[in-house]
């Protein structure tokens, strides 16, 4: 790959990973709009290390606090932490049985060099279109008065259910579980905070399956270009994650609902005008 190519795909998905416009899409998009080779699986895993790490660094004492809250529940003391500590296991596991499932499945039908490009790129303008105008709905005409731990571990299941949809590229992990958070009522800065803890043990398990999938292959070793992703990667997720935050403290989802529906609308046209 190019320093070029290297450098997209990892600010792409710096910007995207966190952002509820679909990470996975826009990797899947880019080599294909672009006309460069798919990045592979080594730069993939690269630069979900390099997003995993810039989430833990913004919210580092948010995951000191869930590492506390599971030690006080191995001690068998329901603390603060260790409810929410709970309510991000809850929500993780509906993601991490399906991914475990349907891992084998997704290289072929949604990556760039899948069996059927044309299907990929239709599922992926759908998916970009419906669950940014649901996106919209939730943040519109919902309350933004409750706060996580008033979910409980209900609501918590409700959005680790919608969080395993976002397997489908163009739903977006992000943008779905902020949406189920906003439709139960919570905030809009707490709901992406909630989202982008989610993100934390969800990286790890994706990262986990891909690293074995490249450690099977015979290619596990990650040299300068998987470096440089890392690193680029890192950045514009740290910079795209402090900037989100700071722009729902005073404004809504809507400027990501714009993007989807633009960008869908632009896959609808590009789907339908590839050849046969």
């Amino acid at each position: 790959m190019t320093l070029l190519q290297l450098l997209v795909i990892a600010i792409v998905q710096g910007i995207t990973e966190f952002i509820p416009v679909s990470s996975s899409a826009h990797l899947v998009l880019v080599p294909v709009v672009m006309g460069w080779p798919d990045q592979g699986l080594v730069i993939d895993v690269a630069v979900h290390l390099g997003t995993l790490a810039a989430v833990i660094l913004y919210f580092r004492h948010d995951v000191w606090t869930i590492i506390q809250g599971g030690l006080r529940l191995i001690a068998g003391r329901w603390t603060p932490e260790a409810r929410l500590t709970l309510q991000i296991a809850i929500a993780s596991v509906p993601a991490f049985l399906a991914g475990f499932m349907l891992h084998e499945m997704a290289p072929t039908l949604f990556r760039a060099g899948g069996e059927n490009p044309r299907l990929a790129m239709a599922v992926i303008a759908q998916t970009t279109l419906f669950f940014g105008l649901l996106l919209w709905a939730a943040d519109r005409f919902r309350p933004t008065t409750r706060d996580v731990t008033e979910i409980g571990y209900g609501g918590a299941l409700i959005v680790g259910l919608m969080q395993a949809i976002a397997l489908i590229p163009g739903t977006s992990r992000a943008g779905i579980t902020i949406t189920a958070a906003r439709l139960l009522g919570v905030s809009r800065t707490e709901a992406a905070r909630f989202s982008l803890l989610l993100a934390i043990p969800v990286i790890l398990g994706a990262g986990t399956l891909a690293g074995k999938d490249v450690y099977d292959a015979g290619d596990a070793q990650l040299g300068l270009d998987a470096l440089i992703a890392a690193a680029f990667s890192f950045v514009a997720a740290l910079i795209t994650i402090t900037l989100m935050m700071r722009l729902l403290r005073f404004a809504s989802f809507l400027p990501f609902v714009i993007y989807r529906v633009l960008l869908g609308l632009f896959l609808t046209y590009y789907v339908f005008t590839l050849p046969l």
